[in-house]
């Protein structure tokens, strides 16, 4: 790979980094599991922006959220009516500056947006995995993400960055190779799902499988969808991801279209045509099985489990200098859960940056351009790229 590795983008479209080709990596090796099973080869699509430099020490990893992929910011063409679910922080000029730094973000194994997953065709069976393919885990994702690392020539990453399930991921970057990253930024996340959240992942998996069309995970081959069952999932799942605060603000109990109730059980408020709008969109644009799986990943997730419970001997191997940030309305991931990694981290005596955002937002505020989270965002990156100034100007 070229020292001067750039994007594949067009001009700017409204101030984003642009026209975003997706690229793709297909690997031959046989790679196992921490669920047992194997995959003897696979594909991951991801996507870049901006320039890595010629010392290969610029490189931002993103990791995505549960319903995200690779196309974390940018358009993939000029038609494009949405740019990626993190466009608004990553750009020229933006908190993760592309000016400043090679971004990096891929798609998650077990997805369905190019990179090898139960919509994949199975080669032994020439059809769709569907069910059969393997459990992936929060540390399987990881170990895929940094043979990709590999082969972009990235030893080091200046930042590893994720939201939610994605914040999950760059904590246990700094576990798993210490020696691989520079700072680690969870944002809005937890070292482990709370048995409300888990059973919040249940009831949403219970929808889908339970869906006529469903067929026990092998949909594709009778060419439909369990949209059903997908629309509830997410109905409920993006009750959860909004904070009562805000939707009193955003909807009350306003009448859609109407001055007095019908009685009947058509949508007659406006927050429930929202939400059967966002479950429609979402059973249009998602795939059920990749639903189950990175759901079952979130409720696996907990790296202390294999130290007694004991958080911060699960990050005693960690370097990384870290920036944990939480809001005080996600009770879906709440602050004292980011707390409990902030401790994590001084029981081993590591740089944190811990700030507790005021926001009415819920656990989407992550996503948001919220001033007093975006001054904190800007602060931490700022000191991200200053300490690679300072080692380039040591190196010559």
């Amino acid at each position: 790979m070229s020292t001067e590795a750039k994007n594949s983008v067009g001009g700017p479209v409204d101030g984003s980094v642009g026209i975003v080709t997706p690229q793709s990596l297909h690997f031959d090796e046989r790679v196992q599991f921490k669920s047992g099973d194997t995959l003897e080869n696979f594909d991951v699509v991801y996507e870049t922006y901006g320039t890595l430099n010629t010392a290969h020490t610029n490189a931002i990893l993103i990791c995505h959220a549960l319903s995200g992929d690779h196309h974390s910011a940018g358009y993939h063409s000029k038609n494009d009516k949405h740019p990626g679910w993190w466009d608004n922080l990553i750009g020229p000029g933006k908190p993760v500056d592309t000016n400043r730094f090679f971004v990096v973000c891929s798609n998650n194994l077990g997805g369905f947006q190019g990179s090898t997953g139960p919509s994949s065709t199975n080669p032994s069976t020439g059809q769709p995995y569907g069910p059969d393919f393997p459990m992936v885990t929060v540390e399987d994702w990881v170990t895929i993400q940094s043979m990709v690392s590999d082969r972009l020539e990235i030893n080091i990453w200046a930042a590893v960055i994720g939201g939610s399930l994605g914040g999950m991921q760059a904590m246990q970057w700094g576990i798993d190779y210490p020696n691989r990253i520079k700072h680690c930024c969870v944002i809005a996340s937890t070292p482990k799902l709370s048995a409300q959240n888990i059973a919040f992942n249940d009831v949403a998996r219970q929808a889908i499988r339970t869906d006529n069309e469903f067929y026990d995970g092998r949909y594709y081959e009778k060419d439909t969808v369990p949209s059903r069952g997908l629309r509830v999932a997410r109905m409920l799942g993006h009750i959860t991801y909004l904070s009562d605060d805000l939707m009193a603000e955003k909807f009350g109990r306003t009448l859609r279209d109407k001055k007095a109730i019908d009685f009947d059980y058509n949508p007659e408020f406006e927050i429930e045509s929202y939400l059967r709008y966002q479950g429609d969109r979402f059973a249009r644009s998602f795939d059920a099985n990749t639903y189950l799986l990175m759901t079952k990943a979130l409720d696996y997730y907990d790296p202390a489990e294999a130290h007694g419970g004991n958080l911060g001997r699960a990050l005693a191997s960690a370097h990384a200098d870290f920036l944990v940030v939480s809001f005080s309305s996600d009770w879906r991931f709440t602050v004292e859960r980011s707390r409990e990694i902030v401790k994590a981290i001084h029981d081993n005596n590591l740089n944190v940056t811990y700030a507790e955002i005021e926001a009415s937002q819920g656990h989407d505020a992550f996503l948001l351009e919220i001033p007093a989270y975006l001054d904190v965002f800007y602060a931490y990156m700022d000191r991200v790229y200053n300490e690679l100034e300072t080692l380039k100007e040591d190196l010559s």
